[in-house]
């Protein structure tokens, strides 16, 4: 039916009907004092959600703009920086800092696995004359449907000596995570995630040990340099031309997010992805992540049966009930189908997720209980 796609990927994902109609209003000048209005209201509540009390930049960027914005500020030539792999993204980080010339040591995972504090300590230990100056690290590994412990690998990256510079693109707004309790130093966000807006706008945070780095970095970004957008952020401003309309809809759903509260926006993405796990189970299938302490809760990975495909799969969402999952990236495509658990999505919305995979995987001749998925998720 025309109009009734739904998102279950991650990202870009479901937009509230109030958010699209702040974005469809006529644009306004980007210096005007009505734009910088809603520019302060609008960093402040971006301090709340990000648990700060840094600045938060907004860049007219994807999150991996965000990304190259972290490490452009940070790295010179020859600097050593040590990234810690459990998926694609987290291989994202090694590239871009590779980019920027810093010579770059790896802490890698078997896909579906997270760094565990041990094996961060352990790397850490090698490094005795503490030259590494940076470790990133990802939150929610958006490939996979894993997730890292932020707050125990940041503590043990700040008593080495190192800065963390962490990829919150799919929890910061969906899962918890605080800035400055954990000791994170630089953190990123995208728009399209929990944010609940459409793609374009990047955020960054950055600790005053990060700052103390920055100043030593001899070539930093001209676009993301630091220092001219925390001179437009005092002055409630861009130092570019910003996408206004995106900020209109970023300036709405923060309204919305903090009408929920964060506590209870954590709450909600939990129950629905360990929901989304528990009928998973119930249909005999098989979760990629097998640990759900060391689950995202914005994306879930899920192996197809045997004999079914997952373009098959996709498919039969897609074809016979207007829902988009995603497939797995590189080595994982065909072998995975993501369903995504973030932002403007509710249990009904779930519930209507797994009632719909239960008709696919009949279709397709799956073997199972009918209503197992289900039941599991309204109990």
């Amino acid at each position: 039916m025309q109009d009734k796609t739904f998102l279950m990927i991650p990202g870009p994902t479901p937009v509230p009907e109030s958010i699209l109609l702040a974005m469809a209003k006529h644009p306004i000048g980007h210096r005007s004092s009505e734009f910088s209005n809603i520019l302060k209201e609008v960093y402040a509540d971006l301090k709340w959600l990000f648990q700060t009390k840094n600045d938060v930049f907004i860049f007219t960027a994807s999150g991996t703009g965000a990304m190259e914005a972290a490490l452009a500020n940070l790295v010179n030539q020859g600097d050593k920086v040590l990234s810690l792999i459990i998926g694609n993204f987290g291989a994202r980080w090694a590239n871009i800092a590779q980019s920027r010339g810093a010579v770059v040591e790896k802490l890698e995972t078997e896909l579906g696995e997270v760094i565990t504090p041990e094996d961060l300590k352990e790397k850490l230990a090698q490094d005795a004359k503490k030259e590494i100056k940076i470790v990133t690290l990802t939150h929610s590994e958006t490939s996979t449907g894993a997730k890292n412990d932020v707050k125990a690998l940041c503590k043990i990256i700040k008593d080495h000596g190192a800065i963390s510079v962490v990829d919150g693109v799919t929890s910061v707004g969906a899962m918890e995570i605080k800035m400055d309790e954990w000791g994170i130093d630089v953190l990123v966000s995208g728009s399209q995630k929990g944010f609940m807006i459409p793609p374009g706008l990047a955020f960054l945070a950055a600790s005053k040990k990060a700052w103390e780095i920055h100043e030593k970095c001899l070539y930093p970004s001209f676009y993301f340099d630091w220092k001219a957008h925390k001179k437009a952020f005092l002055e409630d401003t861009t130092p570019w031309t910003p996408a206004v309309n995106l900020v209109f809809a970023l300036h709405e759903a923060l309204k919305i997010m903090k009408k929920e509260g964060l506590e209870n926006i954590f709450a909600r993405h939990k129950k629905i992805a360990l929901g989304l796990r528990k009928a998973i189970r119930a249909l005999g299938l098989e979760l990629f992540v097998k640990d759900d302490e060391n689950a995202s809760y914005a994306i879930t990975s899920i192996l197809p049966p045997k004999g079914i495909s997952v373009p098959d799969i996709r498919n039969g969402f897609k074809n016979d009930f207007d829902i988009v999952v995603a497939n797995g990236q590189n080595q994982l495509k065909d072998k995975i189908f993501r369903m995504g658990t973030l932002g403007f999505i509710s249990e009904r919305d779930l519930i209507t997720a797994v009632g719909s995979l239960e008709a696919v995987l009949l279709k397709l001749g799956y073997e199972f209980e009918i209503g197992s998925g289900v039941k599991q998720v309204i109990n």
